[in-house]
Parts: C-alpha cells; sequence; structure tokens
C-alpha cells in the first residue's frame, strides 16, 4: 500500500466531480501519513501486542477508546461494526479492528474482550500503562487525557481522540475517519483501500 496515498488523492479528485455519492471516498487521507510506533501493550488473551510488529492484515483499523463511554465510543465502533459486515469475505478478511483503552485502570482484558465481543468477536483489545498508551496515541495525533475520579463518585475518563485510523502495510497511518462516518461510508472506503491496486 505504499502507493496508498497518491492513488487515494487522484480518486478523492475523481469522485468529487461525479454524481455518484457511493463514489466518493469520506476518509481523510493524509498527505504525510504518520508512522506507527513500535509500543507494546497487553492484548485481550493476556499478550503482548504492538500495532507496529505484529498486525497480520493489510489494513488494521485503530480506535482509541474505553468500555464505560457513553455516548461517543459505542457510536462509532457500532457504525464499523455495521459496515464491516457490508464488506464480502475477500475484503473482511484482510482487515483487523483493533481498539485501544484510554482507561487501562478499569479496562482490563477481561473486561475489554467481554466488551469488543458485543461488537465482533475477531477484535482485539490493548490495554496497558497509560503512559505507553499515550506513547502510542501521541506520534498518531491522538489526544488521551488521564482521567479521575469524581466527587459524586463517578469517573471522568477525561479526553480521548473520537477518529478511526486506518494503518496500512507499511505501518503508516495514512486515513482517518471522523465520528460521523456512516456504516456505507466505512464499507465504501474500506473496499476502495483494499481494491485500490486491482
Amino acid at each position: 500500500m505504499r502507493r496508498f496515498a497518491l492513488a487515494l488523492v487522484g480518486l478523492l479528485l475523481v469522485a468529487g466531480c461525479g454524481d455518484d455519492p457511493e463514489a466518493t471516498f469520506t476518509g481523510r487521507v493524509l498527505d504525510r501519513p504518520y508512522d506507527v510506533p513500535d509500543v507494546s501493550l497487553t492484548a485481550t488473551d493476556g499478550e503482548a501486542f504492538s500495532i507496529a510488529k505484529d498486525r497480520g492484515e493489510p489494513l488494521t483499523l485503530v480506535f482509541f477508546g474505553y468500555t464505560h463511554c457513553p455516548d461517543i465510543c459505542p457510536m462509532v465502533l457500532g457504525s464499523l461494526a455495521s459496515g464491516l459486515t457490508k464488506l464480502d469475505d475477500a475484503d473482511r478478511d484482510r482487515v483487523e479492528v483493533v481498539v485501544v483503552t484510554t482507561d487501562p485502570a478499569r479496562d482490563t482484558a477481561p473486561v475489554l474482550r467481554d466488551y469488543l465481543d458485543g461488537f465482533d468477536p475477531t477484535w482485539e483489545g490493548l490495554t496497558g500503562d497509560l503512559d505507553a498508551i499515550r506513547d502510542l496515541a501521541e506520534p498518531l495525533q491522538v489526544y488521551v487525557d488521564e482521567g479521575e475520579q469524581l466527587p459524586s463518585g463517578g469517573y471522568d475518563v477525561g479526553a480521548h481522540g473520537t477518529s478511526v485510523i486506518g494503518i496500512d502495510d507499511d505501518d503508516q497511518a495514512s486515513v482517518y475517519w471522523g465520528q460521523d462516518t456512516s456504516p456505507a461510508q466505512f464499507a465504501s472506503d474500506i473496499h476502495t483501500l483494499l481494491n485500490e491496486d486491482d
């Protein structure tokens, strides 16, 4: 996917001139993709996992969020899960999804596994030290804030990014999707990314 960004820039220019909304690529393609750092976190099976080294498919979709999130996280992950069901088997088999917690104090590996199984049991979840999570997030331009206990007894996890990040074969974050991306838009864009060289 080294020609990833250039091919998509051309696609965006062509699609922008047509009348077919399905032909429009809705993700944000970066002119200068971000390198994914080799940061080891803990996967839901308890094993060490680095997105830069241990992912196995041509396209990895990464989201930073947390299991107690009341709104944005389930909305984005629900749209992504629904979008992936719209892909044919050939495309779906070349995509993996990784969710990195921004609330490691509560999101243990078993908690993440149980949460992600509600979306798709093939998805992987990562937890670990908050500083290590920040070490992964910052080079990808994802903000992660430290949460704190509220006087009311609740918990404020602080802020976190709301984008889904597309990581290619070259371990580069090349495309981002915003929180309002629909399932159909995810499916169309992912199909385009996986088949751009065909």
